[in-house]
């Protein structure tokens, strides 16, 4: 039995709830279990925090991979636009995390607004509606501007650093970039194959700049790690062990995208593992929500 619409099978369905339902057990607590033993601070209002980080990352994965991925479509129907309201999540989700600051801190909004993080935040919600309303117009390239102005405000966030700021920030603002493209293009593209019924070459001209995209996640999240994480950290923090899953999950997509290119360049159906590969993607956004809220493991282990 297939049901109205677009939701497709009840088994389609059923995958997709179990989906949310795990992505919200995730971050809602997978901040406390992973700090369970390590003696580190309690972050308050962690599940929550995650959850709108989420919605960050991912309303800016969906608008930038669209953004890229309308020219590697080429000629030929589109799917429907999800950039605007993207943006718009992201923008609801940065004005969430203001608001959430300032209940948590018990200053007023006000206030918040004069610190460094609230400052940043604000620019990222500004930055989204901005790229929202672009995006709804007749030149909705314009959003590009607009969402790299997000990606910088959100690098400088996490980076909140005195030795060497910058490079911190360099390396995430060239990895979230790098992220956002691989997942939100894959993403677009699928969505673009599934709508002709197949378009192998849409895919062709996708794995060319993921290759790219790859390359630049892998130096700068190895660098970003060397850099915060000591060995002797990996199992003793939070940070390490959400890091341990993230990179499982980066070998997992790694495996699935060289199997798609396999099957693509020997002529076979590349969409399976790239479908699965999406998926994998999906959850290691979730894990990097996590990333950004449990303690920076810079300065807690001698």
């Amino acid at each position: 039995m297939t049901l109205p619409g677009h939701l497709g099978t009840p088994s389609r369905l059923t995958a997709a709830v179990l989906a949310a339902v795990a992505v919200l057990v995730v971050a809602l607590l997978g901040a406390g279990l992973a700090e369970t033993g390590t003696g580190e601070l309690r972050i308050p209002a962690a599940g929550t925090t995650t959850l709108l980080r989420l919605l960050v990352l991912t309303g800016l994965a969906v608008h930038l991979g669209e953004l890229v991925g309308r020219p590697l479509a080429g000629e030929g129907p589109r799917p429907r636009a999800w950039s605007a309201p993207a943006a718009l999540l992201a923008a609801a989700a940065s004005a969430g995390l203001l608001l959430l600051f300032a209940a948590v801190s018990g200053l007023r909004p006000s206030v918040v607004y004069g610190l460094r993080e609230g400052r940043l935040v604000l620019v990222t919600a500004n930055a989204f509606v901005l790229a929202a309303l672009c995006a709804a117009s007749r030149r909705p390239g314009l959003a590009a501007l607009p969402l790299a102005v997000a990606v910088g405000a959100e690098a400088m966030r996490a980076h909140p650093e005195t030795y060497q700021p910058l490079v911190g920030t360099t390396l995430t603002l060239v990895h979230l970039t790098a992220a956002s493209l691989w997942a939100g293009t894959l993403l677009y593209v699928l969505r673009t194959m599934r709508l002709r019924g197949g378009g192998r070459e849409v895919l062709v001209r996708y794995a060319r700049m993921a290759a790219w995209a790859y390359a630049a996640l892998a130096v700068t999240g190895t660098v970003s790690t060397l850099r915060k994480l000591p060995l002797d950290a990996v199992l003793s923090t939070a940070y390490g062990r959400v890091l341990l899953v993230k990179l499982v999950l980066f070998g997992g997509a790694s495996l699935l995208a060289l199997a798609a290119r396999g099957r693509m360049l020997s002529g076979g159906n590349a969409q399976a593992p790239a479908r699965v590969e999406v998926s994998v993607l999906a959850a290691i956004v979730v894990v990097s929500a996590l990333l950004t809220v449990v303690p920076n493991p810079h300065g807690l282990v001698p």
